[in-house]
């Protein structure tokens, strides 16, 4: 392994309800994840917003995810380009 490249990385993920603006008495959660070294942060509505998030630190690592995972990673690439 690159010394250069970090063996582990730390994030602190937050979560908190708050009420839906548009539909009155619902609640949503909503969220946000932080990278401690290099204090990155992204505001996240899906859960798979927060790994999407990790993703690049893991293959940064080295850490190759099964074919099930890649699929998820390209279709969630594909999700946020059309926002």
């Amino acid at each position: 392994m690159d010394p250069s490249v970090p063996d582990h990385h730390s994030f602190v993920v937050r979560v908190w309800l708050e009420d839906s603006p548009t539909e009155a008495g619902r609640t949503v959660w909503r969220g946000s994840i932080q990278h401690v070294p290099d204090g990155r942060r992204r505001h996240v509505r899906q859960l798979g917003e927060v790994v999407a998030f990790i993703w690049p630190y893991l293959e940064e690592m080295g850490i190759r995810p099964a074919w099930s995972w890649q699929l998820w990673r390209w279709y969630m690439d594909r999700l946020s380009s059309v926002r």
